[in-house]
């Protein structure tokens, strides 16, 4: 076997690991809050959005990398080849980039708070950490008791979105907050969507996430009512006048929705079949985000 063979192999283990496309979790409540700032304020500073931009990637890589150390200390990752603990055989290691990933994030914020002479947005980041770290962070590892998508939620939705809006105007918005709604639930169903193919290990390790209560049968057919929910809200929101038209742009991202609740309704009890719907899941979640953001701009100009 060549060296080109073996590091083939290795190489889609580490992209799984460091997992790129998962990073528009942390990238579209920033752009989402940043543009309805841009539509009811006309102001953008593209300063603060770069750099809350960046802070957010650091951020959420230290949670995604502290999360396979802490996972590593349950056993739930025994199987997991794609864990970088696994990868690296240097927990320790990891560890200690987890921490330098989210010192730099959080210094990249308080760059921002300085800037306006306001801790706001510190705190509220802040806060969105301790949530992140109580997911699977001891003593608490609130995702094992299946509360992994409410945190999930609240910290990529409300707080992320309010934060960002914040960030350029120094003020709230009620329109941010409806909006912070549907980003919240896009974001959370990436997570649920993780669990459907490690029901087993989860189990194993004690780990009652959605799915392992509900059984993938059902929760199959949970999905369809959290994915089918977010395109009448953001109609009913252009309805109730708090969206702008501009914004059903979202609703392009259709396509994505269907083919992630047919592919887990035929697969949902398949792992290795399954196992690819989270990426599905992202796809819909930058669109779907994308293109509400895009709507906002849109009506900004």
């Amino acid at each position: 076997m060549t060296t080109k063979q073996v590091s083939r192999p290795q190489i889609k283990l580490w992209m799984a690991a460091i997992k790129p496309p998962m990073y528009s979790v942390a990238i579209m409540p920033i752009w989402v809050g940043t543009a309805i700032a841009f539509a009811e304020t006309k102001i953008f500073n593209v300063g603060v959005f770069s750099t809350f931009f960046g802070a957010a990637i650091l951020i959420l890589a230290w949670e995604n990398i502290s999360n396979d150390v802490f996972d590593s200390e349950t056993g739930i990752d025994a199987n997991k080849r794609h864990s970088l603990v696994n990868l690296t055989g240097n927990k320790l290691l990891i560890f200690w980039l987890g921490n330098l990933c989210l010192v730099s994030g959080l210094l990249g914020i308080l760059m921002i708070a300085v800037w306006q002479k306001d801790p706001t947005v510190i705190g509220i980041i802040l806060l969105c950490c301790a949530l992140g770290y109580t997911y699977q962070g001891p003593p608490f590892r609130l995702g094992y008791q299946g509360l992994g998508e409410i945190i999930c939620f609240f910290a990529f939705g409300p707080l992320a979105v309010a934060a960002a809006y914040y960030s350029q105007t120094q003020t709230w918005s009620m329109t941010s907050l409806a909006a912070s709604v549907i980003v919240g639930i896009t974001t959370s169903l990436v997570l649920f969507c993780s669990h459907f193919h490690q029901v087993k290990d989860d189990i194993a390790a004690g780990k009652r996430s959605p799915v392992v209560r509900l059984g993938t049968a059902k929760s199959a057919q949970l999905l369809y009512w959290f994915t089918g929910s977010i395109y009448p809200l953001t109609l009913l929101f252009v309805v109730w006048g708090i969206f702008p038209i501009w914004t059903l742009l979202s609703w392009l991202s259709l396509p994505y929705a269907f083919q992630l609740c047919l592919h887990v309704q035929q697969n949902h009890h398949l792992p290795e079949k399954v196992s690819n719907c989270k990426f599905i899941a992202v796809n819909m979640h930058f669109w779907c985000c994308f293109l509400l953001g895009v709507g906002f701009m849109l009506t900004g100009r």
